[in-house]
């Protein structure tokens, strides 16, 4: 029942760890933005959520409803006015400007916020369980693990049936040739940043509902998204999604059996991954 339970409880983790990978599986996976700002802007919409639930008197649920739409649009901006200047087949380039990026946000939140640890209060939704059998399970967590397979299921959709998936897939493998036929690219570029940062959005509200978070937070978050990411296989959606699950059930059963061993447990599957299938677990090919 023990391990049973820590199966259980590391889906649910996954479920938190696959909202990140998919932002980080569109900007990275899809278009060869090396963001690592990702983690930071995950922690900066977080304090966001806090900051609008107090200002507002509202509950999460409200909170969310605010939040989602204004990331999305920061996305976009995001985009179009720094990471457009900067994208192209050199990573080196992006991975200086979120590096920036992520510096600045650091010290802004700290400047803002100090160094003190924070959280969205949810109105019991953080302490409420649901009795599935033997197992007692946390309706937020639940509430995590399907927000992340619907999401998961609407990006998949939209990138393979629509025709801004196709022109984002167009724009990924040859830019120069996909706006011959009509697409813009960095119109194409700032609406994927924008659904990426939208989807953190949303994972902010879940971060700041679980846990206390701190300006300081964010580079593990950007750990944790990059491993999912990998262990799944670059570009690939439901890779991302298989990967966070295997990543949280790594970390969970590893604090089973050593409590200082979680993290580092899902660090090993990591690099087990990379050492025997560096293409990843659910990469189409070899």
């Amino acid at each position: 029942m023990q391990w049973l339970e820590a199966l259980v409880q590391g889906i649910l983790l996954g479920g938190l760890y696959a909202q990140y990978a998919l932002g980080m599986t569109l900007m990275f996976g899809v278009m060869r933005i090396v963001n690592v700002a990702h983690g930071d802007l995950l922690i900066l919409l977080s304090f966001c959520a806090i900051s609008l639930s107090a200002a507002l008197g509202v509950g999460p649920v409200t909170v969310t409803g605010v939040l989602v739409p204004l990331a999305a649009l920061g996305g976009y901006l995001l985009q179009r006015v720094l990471l457009n200047r900067v994208v192209g087949p050199d990573p080196l380039p992006s991975l200086i400007a979120t590096f920036g990026l992520s510096t600045t946000i650091q010290n802004l939140l700290l400047e803002i916020y100090t160094a003190d640890a924070r959280s969205l209060v949810g109105d019991g939704l953080e302490s409420a369980s649901v009795a599935l059998g033997p197992l007692n399970l946390g309706l937020l967590s639940l509430l995590t693990l399907l927000a992340a397979v619907v999401l998961t299921v609407g990006v998949h959709l939209m990138l393979r049936h629509t025709a801004f998936g196709l022109s984002l897939r167009a724009s990924a493998a040859d830019a120069e040739a996909s706006a011959l036929t009509g697409v813009n690219p960095r119109h194409v570029y700032a609406g994927a940043t924008s659904i990426a940062v939208g989807v953190l959005g949303l994972s902010a509200v879940f971060q700041a509902l679980r846990v206390t978070v701190s300006p300081a937070d964010g580079a593990a978050q950007l750990i944790h998204a990059f491993e999912a990411v990998i262990i799944g296989g670059m570009g690939s959606v439901w890779g991302a999604f298989w990967g966070a699950m295997v990543l949280g059930i790594a970390q969970v059963v590893g604090a089973r059996i050593d409590a200082g061993w979680g993290t580092l447990a899902g660090h090993l599957v990591f690099l087990a991954v990379l050492g025997l299938r560096p293409r990843g677990l659910f990469s189409r090919s070899p």
